[in-house]
C-alpha cells in the first residue's frame, strides 16, 4: 500500500507534512513537499524465520545425542559430574549461607514475572501470550520425557539420567521447570534487546550449575531439559511468527539516505503488469511512468534472488534499483551455500554468516565484476537500518531477462549475436578469476541497441567467488551452455560455445553436464526437457570427436550416502545399547580357536571364488591374482557402501582399468550378480536333496520352512499383485537388456560358463561353511542345509537394509534364523558376531592393503 514517509525515520508528520500526507492518502489538495518520500510497499508485520527451523533441528539432534551419551558414555558423564561436584565442594561450603530455595524461587517465580512485566511495559501483548504458551509447551515436553523414560526407558537410559543421594537411593531427575523457563526465555526475545532475558539466561545457567554441583540432577539431565526448552520455544516462534525487524517505511528511507541518496519515491518491484499492481500505483502516475518502461529488468532481479527490490526515484530524475538484504533471510543462503560446497567439488566452502558480511561479500563481487569489464549494474552505495541492508545500484534500463526475451530475438544472426555476447561477458569474469555459480535465466539480461548490437548484462553475484579454481569456472561454462540450450537447442548452443571457447574448455564441459552442476531453477527446467543433456553431449562429440563425455564425479556424497550413514548410526546405537557384552565375552571365551581359524579360512576362500567368476565372465584375459586382489579390496569398499554395491562398482572400475569398455564392464558385473542368484537357488535345492532333508516323510526344519515361506511370499506377490510385478519388471529389465548379449556369448563358451558358475559355488559355499564353522566353534551344530538356508535367506534379507555391508540388518536376520532353528539366543548372537567378525570386519584391513597395492599398480 502507498505511504508517505518523512525524511527522518523517527519523525512524526505535523503541520505541512501532515497536509501532504493527507493529500497522498486521501486525495486532498495540498502543495507538494520536497522533503516527503513516497513509499509503495506492503510491510510484513510478522515473519517466520528459517533459523527457527534450523534451531529446532539442532535441538532435536542435541536431545538425541545427549540421550545416546547418557548410555554409551555413562561413565564419562558420571565422572565429569563427580569432578564438578568435588571441585566446587569448598566453594559450596563458603556459600552455604545462601539458601538454595531462594535461588529456586528466583528462577521459578521472580524470573518469569520479570520477563512478563518487561514485555507488558513494551506493549508486546502477543509476545506475552506466546511466552506463556512456550513455557507451557516446555513444561509439557519435560514432564512427557520424564514419564516416557521412567516407563519405557531401558535400565541404561534410566541410570544415565538418575542421581544417587547420601542414603544410596537412586531417583530419576529431569527438571521440567527448567524446560519451561528456557522455552519462555527463547520466545521473550533476543538477549541483546531484552534486559530481563539476558539476566534470565545468566540466572538459569547459574541455577543449573548449583543443582548439578549439589547432586540434584545429572549432566545429561541438565542438558536435556535446556534442549527441550529451546525446542519448545523455537517451535512456538516458528508457528506463530515473530515481529518483523526488517527495514520498512521510515527505516528503509533512512538506509537509502545512509547510502548517500535522497529518494523522492520508493516503489516495491513486483509484476506491474498485473492489475493489482497498477491499481496500487494509480495515484503515483509519475512513478508508474518511470517504472513501467524498464520493469522487466527489475522484476528479473526479484526472481533471481530472495531479496526485496525497489524502484527508486531521486531529485535528479534518474531511476535506480534498491536491493534490500534482510537478516532473517540470510540463514537460508548461508545453509544453501554451505550445503552445496560440502556436497559438490569445486565450490568454495566459506560462507558469510552475518548480514553485514553478506552485504560486504556482495559489494566486493559487484565491484570486482565491474572492474573486470563485465556489463553488470554498478553498485552505487550501501546503507543499513534495523535488520536490513540497502544496496543502491544502477538500473539496467531497457533490458529484458533471458527468460522473458521473445523467441524472435534469439532467431538467426540476431540470436547468434546475443549468444556470443553472453559468452563474452562470462569470459571477462573468468579472466579476472571471478565465477558466478548461479547462472539462471533471470540473471542474464539482454538489451538490444540498434546502433551497437545486443548488450548482455550479468546480475546476481551474491553466490559468486573470487580467485576461483579451474573447476569452478568450468562449472559456470556448463551452467551457461545448459541455459542457452533450453532456449535455442543443444546443437546451436554448442555451436556458439565452440565459436567462443577454446577446445580444452569445450572438452571439459562434457563430463560436467549433470543436473547437480546446475542451479535449482535450471535443474527443474532441464528435467522437464527430457534428453537435452544427452543431446548436448552428442553435439559436443560431433564437434570434437575425440572428447570424452563420460560423467565425472561431482558430488562428494548423495542422498543415499546420508541415509546410509544415518541408518548405520542407528544400527550401531541399537547394537551398543541392547547387547549384553558380558554374555558375549563369556561366550567368545568358550569358542574353540581352531573353529574360529577355520571360519576365517573359509571366508577367505570366497575371494578366490568371486575372482574366478569375474575372470571367467570377462571378455579377454585378466590376471586371476589381480582379480583376487580386487575382491579383497572390495571388502574395504564394503565398509562405506550398502551390501553388494561397493564391490560391484569396484569391479567395474577394475575392468575399465584393464581395458574393458564401460558397457561391457557393466554387462559383465551384472552377469556376475545374476549368476550368483541362480547358483544360490540351485545350491539350496541340491543340498536339500543330498542331505535328505527334503524327504516327504520328514517334517522340514524351522529354517527350511522360513525359507520356503519367504520364497513363496515373493512368488505370490510377483504373480498376483500387478503393481509389484510391474515394479519388478521395471527394475530388472535394464539389467536383463545389458546382460543378454553377454550371456548369449557365454552360452557359446561352455568352459568359461562352467568356470564362472563354479566360482560362484566356491564363494557361496565358502560363506556357508564359515557360518557353519562359527556355529561349531560354540559346540553347536545344525544340518548343513539348515545352516545354508539360514545364511542365504538371512544375508539376503539383511542386505536389503541400505547400511554398509548390511550392518544391523544381517545380524538381526541371522540371529533370528538361528533362534528359530533352536539355538539359544545368547549363543545365536555370539555365533553371528563371530561370523560377521571373520567375514566382514577382520577383512577390512586386508582389503585396504589390497586396494593400496592395486592403486600403486594403476589397476584402480
Amino acid at each position: 500500500m502507498p505511504e508517505t514517509v518523512p525524511p527522518a525515520a523517527a519523525a512524526t508528520p505535523s503541520g505541512p507534512q501532515t497536509a501532504a500526507l493527507r493529500a497522498v492518502l486521501f486525495d486532498e489538495a495540498a502543495a507538494p513537499d520536497a522533503d516527503l518520500v513516497r513509499v509503495v510497499d506492503t510491510p510484513e508485520r510478522r515473519v517466520r524465520h528459517p533459523s527457527d527451523v534450523l534451531g529446532m533441528i539442532a535441538s532435536a539432534l542435541g536431545i538425541g545425542l545427549v540421550l545416546l551419551l547418557s548410555v554409551v558414555a555413562h561413565r564419562t558423564t558420571e565422572g565429569v559430574t563427580a569432578d564438578v561436584q568435588q571441585g566446587f565442594a569448598d566453594l559450596l561450603g563458603q556459600i552455604l549461607h545462601i539458601p538454595i530455595n531462594v535461588i529456586d524461587g528466583l528462577v521459578t517465580i521472580i524470573l518469569p514475572v520479570a520477563v512478563v512485566i518487561e514485555l507488558g511495559v513494551r506493549r508486546l501483548g502477543r509476545q506475552v501470550v506466546e511466552s506463556i504458551a512456550a513455557a507451557a509447551l516446555g513444561l509439557l515436553l519435560g514432564v512427557a520425557t520424564l514419564l516416557l523414560v521412567r516407563h519405557l526407558g531401558t535400565d541404561d537410559f534410566i541410570r544415565g539420567l538418575s542421581v544417587t543421594d547420601v542414603n544410596n537411593v537412586t531417583s530419576l531427575k529431569i527438571p521440567a521447570y527448567v524446560s519451561a523457563i528456557a522455552a519462555m526465555l527463547t520466545v521473550a526475545g533476543p538477549r541483546t534487546r531484552r534486559r530481563t532475558v539476558r539476566i534470565g539466561w545468566n540466572v538459569l545457567i547459574v541455577a543449573l550449575l548449583i543443582v548439578l554441583i549439589t547432586n540434584q540432577v545429572t549432566l545429561p539431565g541438565a542438558l536435556l531439559t535446556l534442549l527441550l526448552g529451546r525446542l519448545a520455544g523455537q517451535a512456538v516462534q516458528y508457528l506463530s511468527g515473530v515481529r518483523s525487524e526488517r527495514a520498512y517505511g521510515p527505516a528503509l528511507v533512512q538506509a537509502v539516505r545512509r547510502a548517500g541518496f535522497r529518494p523522492t519515491a520508493l516503489v516495491r518491484v513486483r509484476d506491474l503488469g498485473a492489475a493489482s499492481g497498477v491499481d496500487d500505483l494509480a495515484r503515483f502516475e509519475d512513478v508508474v511512468a518511470v517504472t513501467r518502461s524498464s520493469d522487466p529488468a527489475a522484476v528479473a532481479l526479484t526472481r533471481a534472488g530472495d531479496n526485496r527490490v525497489y524502484a527508486m526515484l531521486t531529485d535528479d530524475g534518474v531511476r535506480r534499483d534498491v536491493v534490500v538484504l534482510d537478516g532473517d533471510r540470510q540463514v537460508v543462503g548461508v545453509v544453501t551455500r554451505l550445503w552445496r560446497a560440502l556436497r559438490m567439488r569445486g565450490l568454495e566452502g566459506r560462507a558469510a554468516m552475518s548480514l553485514k558480511s553478506v552485504a560486504e561479500r556482495t559489494a566486493l563481487l559487484s565491484y570486482a565484476a565491474a572492474g573486470a569489464g563485465v556489463r553488470t549494474p554498478r553498485l552505487l552505495g550501501i546503507g543499513m537500518a534495523d535488520d536490513s541492508v540497502a544496496l543502491v545500484q544502477e538500473h539496467a534500463r531497457g533490458a529484458v531477462s533471458l527468460r522473458d526475451l521473445p523467441d524472435e530475438e534469439l532467431a538467426g544472426e540476431r540470436g547468434d549475436a546475443v549468444l556470443a555476447e553472453a559468452w563474452e561477458q562470462l569470459k571477462r569474469a573468468h579472466a579476472a578469476g571471478l565465477t558466478h555459480h548461479q547462472l539462471t535465466a533471470d540473471v542474464l539480461l539482454v538489451h538490444r541497441d540498434d546502433d551497437d548490437g545486443p548488450h548482455v548484462w550479468i546480475t546476481g553475484w551474491e553466490q559468486g567467488e573470487i580467485a576461483s579454481s579451474t573447476l569452478a569456472r568450468r562449472l559456470d561454462l556448463t551452467q551457461l551452455l545448459s541455459l542457452l540450450a533450453l532456449r535455442v537447442g543443444a546443437r546451436r548452443a554448442v555451436a556458439s560455445a565452440v565459436r567462443s571457447l577454446p577446445d580444452a574448455d569445450i572438452s571439459a564441459i562434457g563430463p560436467l553436464l549433470q543436473t547437480i552442476a546446475l542451479p535449482s531453477d535450471t535443474r527443474v527446467e532441464m528435467r522437464r526437457a527430457k534428453g537435452l543433456i544427452d543431446e548436448l553431449r552428442t553435439a559436443i562429440v560431433e564437434r570434437l570427436p575425440e572428447t570424452s563425455v563420460q560423467p565425472t564425479r561431482l558430488a562428494r556424497f548423495g542422498a543415499r550416502t546420508v541415509i546410509t550413514l544415518a541408518l548405520t548410526i542407528i544400527a550401531v546405537a541399537i547394537v551398543v545399547t541392547t547387547i549384553n557384552f558380558e554374555e558375549i565375552r563369556a561366550a567368545v571365551a568358550e569358542a574353540n580357536p581352531w573353529w574360529v581359524a577355520a571360519s576365517f579360512a573359509f571366508s577367505g576362500i570366497t575371494w578366490f571364488g568371486a575372482a574366478l567368476t569375474l575372470v571367467a565372465f570377462t571378455p579377454g584375459r585378466i590376471s586371476l591374482l589381480r582379480s583376487t586382489l580386487a575382491q579383497m579390496a572390495g571388502s574395504f569398499v564394503a565398509l562405506a557402501t550398502p551390501a553388494g554395491i561397493g564391490p560391484a562398482a569396484l569391479n567395474m572400475r577394475f575392468l575399465s582399468r584393464r581395458g574393458v569398455s564401460v558397457p561391457m564392464a557393466v554387462a559383465t558385473v551384472a552377469l556376475v550378480q545374476i549368476s550368483q542368484i541362480v547358483v544360490t537357488v540351485v545350491l539350496l535345492i541340491v543340498i536339500s536333496l543330498a542331505t535328505g532333508s527334503g524327504a516327504l516323510v520328514q517334517v522340514p526344519s524351522n529354517a527350511i520352512l522360513i525359507g520356503i515361506g519367504v520364497t513363496g511370499a515373493v512368488v505370490v506377490a510377483l504373480l498376483l499383485v500387478p503393481g509389484i510385478r510391474r515394479w519388478a519388471w521395471e527394475k530388472s529389465r535394464p539389467t536383463l537388456e545389458q546382460v543378454w548379449p553377454r550371456l548369449s556369448q557365454m552360452l557359446g563358451q561352455p568352459a568359461r560358463l562352467a568356470a564362472g558358475l563354479g566360482g560362484n559355488v566356491i564363494m557361496t559355499m565358502g560363506y556357508v561353511l564359515a557360518f557353519h564353522a562359527a556355529l561349531q566353534g560354540f559346540g553347536r551344530s545344525l544340518p548343513i542345509v539348515d545352516v545354508a538356508v539360514i545364511y542365504l535367506v538371512g544375508n539376503t534379507l539383511g542386505a536389503l537394509v541400505p547400511t554398509p555391508g548390511g550392518v544391523g540388518g544381517v545380524e538381526f536376520a541371522l540371529v533370528g534364523g538361528l533362534t528359530a532353528a533352536g539355538i539359544p539366543s545368547a549363543i545365536a548372537l555370539s555365533v553371528t558376531l563371530l561370523f560377521r567378525f571373520v567375514s566382514y570386519w577382520a577383512r577390512v584391513p586386508i582389503g585396504w592393503v589390497a586396494m593400496r597395492y592395486l592403486e600403486s599398480k594403476d589397476d584402480l
